[in-house]
């Protein structure tokens, strides 16, 4: 029997790991209706093709709603099930616009600690790999790896995908 879906859920994997996938059934678990944050941007035909394909694979009863860069006002009015992705993304959109990544990530926490929940975030897991060879990627990574941090630890559940499976890495309570 499934276990029902904690209040607030961090989703990590790699690029193709099935963390949205997995995410959107955590979700979808819940009684509806279902919120889907988005933070996506498409400023290239692979990016229409990626988000054409995300839409395509849930049901119509998904609300979504675009948020490059204000997620953590959207977190703060969203009301039943949410699925917020991806948080990468998200950093990438505030480092274009060149933005204040300690305060924004401080607000995001803050309107993820207060939402009612279901909660489900999903982020690219990038700190497994080589060090990046320039300064820009190398302040992505770490400013991912510092907010995957400050969600994981209000997260009641943390799992990272790893080739389509979920691995739970902090079980946490029911809600």
């Amino acid at each position: 029997m499934p276990q029902p879906t904690p209040r607030m859920t961090l989703v990590l994997g790699g690029a193709r790991s099935g963390k949205s996938a997995y995410a959107e059934t955590l979700i979808e678990a819940c009684p509806g209706p279902w919120l889907y944050l988005a933070t996506a941007q498409a400023f290239d035909d692979e990016m229409v093709d990626r988000i054409a394909q995300h839409r395509a694979r849930r049901p119509e009863a998904w609300r979504t709603r675009n948020v490059p860069l204000a997620l953590p006002e959207a977190v703060a009015e969203a009301e039943g099930p949410v699925l917020v992705d991806c948080l990468t993304l998200w950093l990438t959109n505030l480092i274009l616009a060149e933005a204040d990544l300690e305060e924004a990530t401080a607000q995001l926490v803050a309107a993820c600690t207060r939402a009612p929940g279901p909660l489900v975030l999903v982020g690219n897991e990038v700190g497994l790999g080589i060090v990046p060879d320039n300064a820009l990627a190398r302040r992505f990574r770490d400013a991912a790896g510092r907010l995957h941090q400050r969600l994981a630890a209000e997260a009641d559940r943390v799992v990272l995908t790893v080739a389509g499976l979920p691995l739970i890495v902090k079980p946490g309570a029911s809600a």
